[in-house]
């Protein structure tokens, strides 16, 4: 879906001091802050508040894709430094990925990545031949291998490389499918408390799995945003989520997407007007002047200047609801980007 003709990428700037990128999470999980946003006004709470502001009969949707260890370090044929990001596992003997060193590998050439794992470099793809397209050499499956000897990908803007805390804290509590490259980061405010606190009050759970790929970093290259193309991302809908979201719309219940990616697969899974369970693929780009069928609030975190993400939320609450918040998170010092704080918005 092309944006509106008029939208260029400076209606989604704004200035952000680098101390608000979060560089750890909070203390614990559901201690971080929450603004909740109206029209007109704001509310600035603890992420432990949320029970309080959602209603019995409503419906959480959360992605619970699991990150796997994309990021491999290692060398060419020729000697040269390569660090690889796997933007997706094919199949066991195949991935695509995101390759940086100072010359691109060549089709033909290998790649050995951790002193354990080869790979062949068959050629190049995407719409500006962005990833590569690797083939295993030897024994082994690509799953094992990079679970057993890859990295944890933080986000470009974290500054450290991961470390024991990460591993954990870079994971939501209910990851269960894995193949995402990064955390869908507005469930990462949740802990088991928090949820057995929700399903008590009588708020249903329910889950989709949606493979954040690493094309969600990449920035904006074009002005017009109608030039611009998402990147795919994989995802599945069990009935039983259908179901839940069906449910809810008649006892007139809200459906709450719990991050930018659980609401990305309902919207891409209820184009026809009903949401459809399945797996697929969406491309799908949300700007301002998209309509909205499926989700009627949604939480999520602080998001980049000038990024895809900032567009689908003033989207969703309005481009200029939207630009108050975020100057009134940073008048408050709110913790940006995927370790930092969170945000409750309704449709506009």
């Amino acid at each position: 879906m092309p944006a509106p003709p008029m939208l260029t990428i400076d209606d989604f700037d704004f200035d952000l001091p680098a101390e608000l990128i979060a560089q750890q999470p909070a203390a614990a999980r559901s201690t971080s802050r929450l603004l909740t946003v109206g029209d007109e006004r704001f509310g600035d709470l603890l992420f432990s508040d949320l029970p309080r502001l959602v209603d019995p009969g409503d419906v959480l949707v959360f992605n619970d894709t699991r990150v796997i260890r994309a990021r491999l370090l290692g060398q060419k044929e020729s000697g040269g430094r390569v660090e690889v990001l796997i933007e997706r596992v094919v199949d066991t003997r195949h991935a695509t990925a995101q390759i940086r060193a100072s010359h691109a590998p060549k089709p033909g050439s290998r790649i050995c990545l951790e002193e354990a794992i080869t790979f062949s470099v068959l050629g190049r793809s995407g719409d500006r031949g962005e990833f590569f397209e690797l083939e295993l050499c030897g024994v082994g499956d690509v799953w094992s291998l990079i679970e057993r000897h890859g990295r944890l990908p933080l986000p470009p803007y974290i500054a450290h490389a991961a470390g024991a805390d990460d591993e954990a804290r870079y994971q939501t509590v209910f990851a269960r499918h894995p193949g995402a490259v990064a955390a869908p980061t507005a469930g990462l405010h949740f802990d088991e408390a928090l949820l057995d606190e929700l399903r008590r009050m009588g708020v249903e759970l329910t889950w989709l799995t949606l493979h954040v790929g690493a094309g969600t970093f990449q920035p904006v290259r074009v002005h017009h945003l109608s030039e611009h193309r998402m990147h795919a991302e994989r995802y599945a809908i069990p009935p039983a989520t259908v179901a839940a979201v069906d449910a809810a719309r008649a006892r007139q219940g809200k459906v709450i997407a719990v991050g930018t990616t659980s609401l990305r697969a309902l919207e891409a899974a209820g184009q026809s007007g009903a949401l459809q369970a399945g797996t697929g693929e969406t491309a799908l780009f949300i700007t301002p002047g998209y309509t909205f069928r499926v989700v009627d609030r949604l939480i999520t975190n602080f998001h980049l200047p000038r990024s895809t993400l900032l567009m689908l939320v003033s989207a969703f609450a309005g481009t200029a609801t939207i630009r108050r918040a975020y100057r009134h998170a940073v008048s408050r010092n709110y913790r940006f980007f995927s370790y930092g704080d969170a945000m409750l918005l309704s449709r506009a």
